[in-house]
């Protein structure tokens, strides 16, 4: 099968679909609910803190803007690893020897807790334990790669400095970690919400919540007016959907492509892989038919809304077929994640006032391990557990270290560029006849900008070009047929409807006369 005939769907939701059968209803309009812990989002995050609350014996509301498992962990590469790239080097520089022991103990922590839940619930999720590989081809990037395995196997995880691997191509080097995991990520997930909801839990889909109001009790309100009271918040929505905390001057959104290909069972790669070359590129299989396997390969990181996708998708194409010339691409998709500036997470109390509200975000790609430690952390803040020794490592209340600061400066020259520049630019073209079917651009009409896109059947849908988030001026993304804000990663459909946050409300629709 060619690239160009591939499903435009992530293969997690094609092999475990959204169906009328695996659904739970929104919140009735303007009704009322009682609960101890409300949390705000149906992802890896969300569900599995719902789930080891619920198992505690609290009762749980989960409320989803849409379905759940279906945004960012519905699209996600669903490696379960402790090795997260290069990063055990960075993290003793930045947090010391101990910082990064306890980033390396909490995340192979979460590997085995979920290699331990899905057998515990018996869940089908083609859970497999392989070796994670960090690989290097050039000179510059194996002296990176030495240092990673040295500092990886100081932090505490079984990692070893090796040349041979089980790709099909030579390398220079790899960091080799052993004891880590890949599986299906929605069929586990879909299995801790039924458990959830087995166990006293409640879970709401398509009830986005817009409003937060801290005290005893809480109260979370959503769009259509339905409110709910709890002791306790968490919000689990991947970017933060309140900024009280300012967390978006801490969070860098980027978005990734990928592309999923079948390929002979002889061939498989026999573990997880990744290398900071070629503006990335990972790679993991998964379990696909008599005789094959699924190959997933991503990569091509950027900034959304600054990118042509389409020339990126065409490029990461280029090198599956270069590096396995037997795959035939039969799944497309992208994925989109959030880096905090020290490269550690934030879990915990939500800003330094928070006595009852809680966060999860900045999992910066590495959400399957980041969510489930998210779970156990956030479940302890809100049992009064004993808290793990890493719960100061990730809490969100920590002050900037000064390793932290080029990266908060440049990600704030980033924003203030988008947010500035852009608007000095007078238009993206001069009217709506240069646009072409399916794609979109800005263009000023009575003058105000208006985000016009022109779908395939040649109709047009004007919406306003600012986000609703913080006001930037958002771009068109032509391969996934989305507006997207460059600033902190907001996306809206054409209609200018909410795809993704921290936005919350839709982009005005705008008269074209």
């Amino acid at each position: 099968m060619s690239e160009a005939s591939a499903q435009h769907e992530s293969y997690w939701l094609a092999t475990a679909p959204v169906t009328p059968d695996i659904t739970h209803p929104p919140l009735e309009p303007d009704s009322e609910t009682d609960t101890d812990v409300v949390v705000v989002g149906g992802g890896i995050a969300g569900l599995c803190t719902a789930w080891e609350l619920a198992r505690a014996g609290r009762e749980v509301t989960v409320v989803e803007a849409d379905r759940i498992a279906a945004g960012v962990t519905g699209h996600t590469t669903a490696k379960v690893t402790a090795q997260h790239s290069l990063i055990y080097d960075d993290l003793r520089r930045r947090h010391g020897v101990d910082g990064a022991r306890l980033y390396a103990r909490s995340q192979q922590d979460a590997v085995e807790h979920v290699a331990a839940v899905a057998d515990e619930l018996g869940v089908d999720c083609d859970l497999e334990r392989v070796p994670a590989y960090t690989w290097a081809e050039s000179e510059e990037q194996d002296e990176k790669v030495r240092a990673e395995a040295e500092a990886a196997a100081e932090a505490g995880l079984p990692a070893s400095y090796v040349t041979d691997t089980g790709l099909p191509f030579p390398v220079r080097g790899a960091v080799r970690v052993e004891d880590q995991a890949q599986f299906h990520p929605r069929r586990y997930l879909l299995a801790l919400a039924e458990d959830l909801v087995r166990r006293g839990g409640r879970i709401a889909e398509r009830t986005r919540v817009v409003g937060l109001e801290e005290g005893e009790p809480c109260r979370v309100t959503a769009e259509n007016g339905a409110t709910v009271t709890a002791r306790a918040v968490v919000v689990a929505t991947h970017y933060p959907v309140f900024d009280r905390a300012l967390l978006f001057s801490r969070l860098e959104p980027h978005r990734e492509l990928v592309i999923a290909a079948s390929i002979p069972e002889d061939q498989d790669p026999a573990g997880t892989y990744i290398t900071p070359e070629d503006n990335t590129r990972s790679v993991r299989t998964a379990p696909y038919g008599e005789g094959r396997r699924l190959l997933i390969v991503t990569g091509e990181r950027f900034l959304p809304g600054t990118a042509d996708v389409v020339e990126r998708f065409e490029r990461l194409g280029a090198w599956v077929a270069e590096r396995f010339p037997d795959a035939r691409v039969v799944h497309r998709w992208a994925t989109q994640d959030n880096d905090s500036t020290d490269r550690v997470p934030y879990i915990g109390p939500f800003h330094p006032g928070a006595r009852h509200t809680y966060v999860a975000t900045g999992f910066g790609g590495w959400g399957m391990t980041s969510g489930v430690l998210s779970g156990r952390l956030l479940a302890a803040y809100l049992t009064d557990a004993e808290l793990p020794p890493w719960a100061r490592l990730y809490d969100p209340r920590r002050l900037p270290g000064p390793r932290e600061a080029p990266s908060l400066i440049g990600l704030q020259a980033t924003v203030a560029k988008h947010f500035v520049g852009d608007r000095l630019r007078s238009t993206h073209v001069d009217s709506v006849e240069e646009i072409a079917p399916g794609s979109g651009a800005l263009v000023r009409i009575d003058g105000r900008r208006c985000a016009v896109h022109r779908d395939e059947a040649g109709q047009l849908h004007a919406v306003s070009s600012r986000c609703t988030h913080l006001g930037c001026l958002v771009h068109f993304n032509e391969a996934e047929r989305a507006w997207e804000c460059p600033c902190h990663g907001s996306r809206f459909a054409p209609d200018g409807s909410v795809l993704q946050g921290p936005a919350t409300r839709p982009l005005e629709k705008r008269d074209l006369g």
